[in-house]
């Protein structure tokens, strides 16, 4: 995946995301991979995300990562390598309809020449890229690898020094499930990292193929946001009656016409995603969302600017299609979304180490079933 300069064309272009089972090898960081679940393929090993800052705003436990997405932008030098990696929280109850307080995503990028990785592309075959299945230790800088979760952690075993954790927590669960039994022996068993971790796939993409249908959504949406603009002036130039009765009479109608209006945004989330059912993520930087429904959508005060000053636009959503391949179903609460839209910093600006993107979580409303 890509992003480039903004303009009409590649706003229109979306890149789609499916889940494909990959050796291992090719989902390491060497590879630059777009991938789902597993361990993060860290790109930058300097300033890594760790905790507190993995932590979720709810619970404060740690959370676990989700996916990355592999986005250079072209002709940029600065993000020659990029990439966006999205971390959510395991606890069920965390999980609240349209509050996304237990995911967080964040952006690291590198230049082509750069302490990491060499300048040409890697290998196609994985011999000479080694095995880092289990990595404890980044290359380079030394950071200490949690056991459990991939992230960094300096907390060490008490008694065998040789297994480092985030948290007590991921140490807790470690130790009940393998690591009592194995703990100063030759072996270490990576049991717990299968009960937190989500399952691991590579994300292949490829472009979404438009049809006339498409097209005539688009054409729908320029006419409808056109009537809305045309109401909001009116409202602001009516004089023959009081303004508070015009917007009475707006309220009224907008209680009549809101459930239509809601399913007819759902109708059109499913013909755009029915030609690809099984798209668990849509990318197109600078482009625009495929909502789930017309209630929770952001508006552009909603989206807090980066903290180089600069506006975030939109980059790339994970579909609800996702969920299938996570084994996340459960009686009660669960995991759940309808959509989730992040949002990056529109130029990239140059961060040391990792930088704090934003996500905005839409789910569907009780009427609605894919």
């Amino acid at each position: 995946m890509s992003g480039g300069k903004p303009n009409t064309e590649q706003e229109m272009e979306v890149i789609l995301g499916f889940v494909e089972e990959a050796d291992p090898w090719e989902l390491r960081s060497p590879q630059f991979p777009s991938k789902v679940g597993g361990k993060p393929a860290w790109l930058g090993y300097r300033d890594v995300p760790s905790l507190p800052g993995l932590e979720c705003d709810i619970c404060q436990l740690p959370m676990v990562f989700l996916l990355q997405v592999y986005a250079p932008i072209s002709g940029q030098e600065r993000s020659f390598h990029r990439a966006l990696f999205l971390f959510c929280c395991k606890t069920p109850e965390c999980y609240s309809r349209n509050d996304g307080s237990c995911m967080k995503v964040f952006r690291s990028q590198l230049p082509r020449v750069n302490d990491f990785y060499p300048f040409d592309p890697p290998p196609d075959d994985g011999e000479s890229s080694g095995s880092d299945h289990d990595q404890v230790v980044l290359p380079v800088t030394g950071v200490k690898l949690c056991w459990v979760c991939g992230c960094p952690g300096n907390k060490a075993c008490s008694r065998c020094h040789n297994i480092t954790y985030c948290s007590k927590h991921h140490q807790t669960l470690h130790w009940k499930h393998s690591h009592k039994k194995a703990c100063c022996s030759q072996e270490a068993s990576n049991d717990a990292a299968s009960l937190i971790l989500f399952p691991e796939f590579e994300l292949a993409t490829e472009p979404e193929e438009k049809d006339v249908e498409q097209e005539e959504d688009e054409v729908e949406e320029e006419v409808e946001e056109e009537e809305n603009a045309e109401v909001e002036g009116a409202l602001k130039t009516e004089s023959g009656a009081p303004l508070a009765d015009a917007l009475a009479e707006v309220d009224l109608e907008e209680m009549a016409t809101h459930e239509t209006q809601d399913n007819k945004v759902f109708q059109r989330f499913r013909r755009r995603t029915a030609a690809e059912p099984d798209q668990v993520l849509r990318y197109s930087r600078a482009g625009c969302p495929l909502w789930v429904s017309s209630q929770h959508v952001p508006s552009d005060h909603d989206i807090p600017s980066c903290t180089c000053g600069a506006k975030r636009s939109f980059e790339f959503q994970v579909m609800p299609q996702l969920l299938n391949s996570l084994r996340v179903d459960s009686t009660g609460a669960s995991i759940d979304w309808g959509t989730l839209a992040v949002y990056s910093c529109s130029v990239s600006c140059n961060t040391e180490g990792y930088c704090r993107e934003f996500l905005w979580k839409q789910d569907f409303s009780s009427e609605q079933q894919l």
